[in-house]
């Protein structure tokens, strides 16, 4: 899957004139989705001339989230909502509470959320959101009280025909139920679709939580398979232990593979022989961290980049994988259960070395999979069992696969490029039939 007729990126360090943020390696969220659109564009043909729809936001939107904190005085907070490109269908992306949350993370995620949508077929655009709070120094009332302004201000853009947002980094089911509930009380009527990811009591879908770190399970079986890699007792090293890297070290110890090596935000475990993932969910839940957990040897957190492995899967945050610690990644494959944790020039870096990288445009996309199933059921009042997700859940994730590595062989480029190709062709085919109005 090597892609050799990448040209390189233009560094900063080429062209002192340009700041530090432009370099090559920090390009930030937008600027390195920008660059993969470039890529892909040689390839789109005929839809080439629509191309610049896919690197222009259809529509942005920042508001002040101002709320009364418990002891009576008053913060603010800016948060985001991106509506990327909604050619297919309306707009789908989670909602992030986080304090580096910024306009250029969320247009990017927003944007991916685009390719994602496309790449495994389900007819819905690309949209994100987000706001710019340490979750975690709120009480539960300041954080409904956030969640509920937030959704309040971005109420006229969003709606189960418009724009339908789901949980992301620091957002869970509890604050779906808030943001359905807010939008509902609203419009003076139940919409149960307005959000996924909620509570299975009020619509939510059962296999909803655990469906990304499923899809990340179900690629990385594939293509192991496609690859020769055996997977029992294959060493897999996870960055990330929420919802995604937990569920996904549980289901690739189930399949007989050694989850060597964990990190989280606070700290980093190595076992060679493997790690009691149940027992280090449970350390994890009661601590809030991996890190202090005794039945194993604790690491440095850039010491996890050299841990050996056959697997690696990066289920943090964007940018984790860069020029400086590509060079020592040892695993034979990369699932990116992150959005956008590898930079272009790592990309290649990666590449060249002949390691196998999913792309978290197909990797992850589990999650909102099982979001259109949400949607689909909530519409129809009518939910499907665990099993039936699951099984369609796989199904079209295959599928989505298959299509992606014939196209990655057809044109000797990554799985990443064989990824945006299917989906901008898609996004722009659409745009194309649909024409330009007025």
């Amino acid at each position: 899957m090597k892609n050799p007729q990448i040209a390189p990126i233009p560094a900063a360090s080429l062209n002192p004139s340009l700041p530090s943020y432009l370099a090559a390696d920090h390009l930030g969220p937008w600027g390195i989705y920008l660059q993969q659109v470039d890529r892909v564009t040689p390839y789109l043909g005929s839809m080439s001339r629509w191309v610049e729809t896919l690197k222009r936001p259809k529509r942005t939107m920042i508001v002040d989230v101002p709320i009364q904190l418990d002891d009576g005085t008053h913060a603010h907070f800016e948060g985001y909502r991106v509506q990327h490109n909604t050619t297919r269908g309306p707009g789908k992306g989670g909602v992030r509470f986080h304090p580096e949350v910024t306009l250029s993370e969320v247009m990017a995620l927003a944007a991916w959320m685009s390719i994602k949508n496309a790449a495994v077929n389900v007819p819905f655009g690309g949209a994100k959101g987000g706001v710019r709070v340490d979750p975690k120094v709120l009480s539960q009332a300041e954080l409904q009280r956030v969640t509920r302004r937030y959704t309040s201000e971005i109420g006229v853009i969003i709606g189960p025909s418009k724009d339908i947002p789901a949980p992301d980094v620091n957002t869970n089911e509890r604050i779906m139920a808030w943001m359905m509930d807010t939008y509902s009380q609203n419009i003076g009527a139940t919409a149960t679709g307005v959000v996924t990811g909620k509570p299975v009591d009020i619509g939510g879908s059962l296999g909803r939580r655990e469906a990304t770190g499923r899809g990340v399970f179900t690629v990385g079986m594939e293509a192991a398979s496609r690859m020769g890699l055996e997977v029992k007792g294959a060493a897999v090293a996870v960055q990330g232990f929420g919802n995604v890297g937990a569920v996904a070290a549980h289901l690739f110890e189930g399949a007989g593979a050694r989850v060597v090596a964990v990190q989280d935000a606070h700290g980093t475990v190595y076992k060679e022989s493997g790690l009691d993932v149940q027992r280090l969910k449970a350390h994890h839940d009661k601590s809030g961290s991996v890190a202090g957990y005794d039945q194993a040897e604790t690491l440095t957190q850039d010491a996890f980049w050299d841990v050996p492995c056959d697997i690696m899967i990066p289920a943090a945050l964007e940018q984790q994988i860069t020029t400086s610690n590509a060079p020592r990644i040892q695993a034979k494959m990369i699932i990116e259960g992150a959005n956008g944790p590898t930079t272009p020039l790592a990309d290649d870096i990666l590449n060249d070395r002949g390691i196998l990288v999913l792309p978290d445009v197909i990797a992850n996309a589990g999650g909102v999979t099982v979001s259109y199933f949400e949607w689909v059921q909530d519409f129809s009042s009518f939910f499907w069992s665990e099993d039936e997700i699951n099984q369609r859940l796989v199904q079209i994730l295959k599928k989505a696969l298959d299509a992606i590595w014939t196209t990655a062989e057809e044109h000797k480029v990554s799985l990443r490029t064989a990824t945006f190709i299917i989906a901008c062709q898609r996004i722009l085919h659409a745009h194309d039939l649909r024409g330009l109005y007025p």
